[in-house]
């Protein structure tokens, strides 16, 4: 498997704005985005356990395993030069209280920003 794949929400606005902002920031082939919509989000979902319906959190699939909530995004942040400082510093604050406020933003996204018919990648 390739590493560095990160599954999202592809009718997220939030979650399509997060992709377009790392499209910009790193190389095309440091990342693979897959929709979790798509047949290959679905199938690497199922293949990991996760579930299929719904997805409340970006996954990060990397040498390492599956990555979720508020330790997947900080590893995405990590695994870009000019951001591997912020998310070393945001890593210091305790999982409970990263992941309290990364369920709320995920709960609240559709709500806050909106959903998409189209996604930033085709799928």
């Amino acid at each position: 498997m390739k590493t560095n794949i990160i599954i999202f929400d592809g009718e997220c606005n939030l979650c399509n704005g997060v992709v377009g902002w790392l499209l910009q920031l790193v190389p095309v082939e440091s990342f693979e985005f897959v929709a979790f919509q798509s047949p290959t989000g679905q199938r690497m979902l199922s293949q990991h356990g996760f579930p299929t319906k719904e997805l409340t959190t970006v996954i990060l699939f990397d040498e390492d395993g599956p990555h979720t909530h508020s330790d997947g995004f900080l590893k995405i942040v990590s695994k870009i030069p000019k951001w591997k400082l912020v998310a070393t510093l945001l890593a210091f604050i305790p999982r409970i209280i990263r992941d309290t406020i990364y369920r709320l933003a995920s709960r609240n996204r559709v709500k806050w920003f909106g959903k998409s018919k189209t996604c930033t990648v085709s799928f």
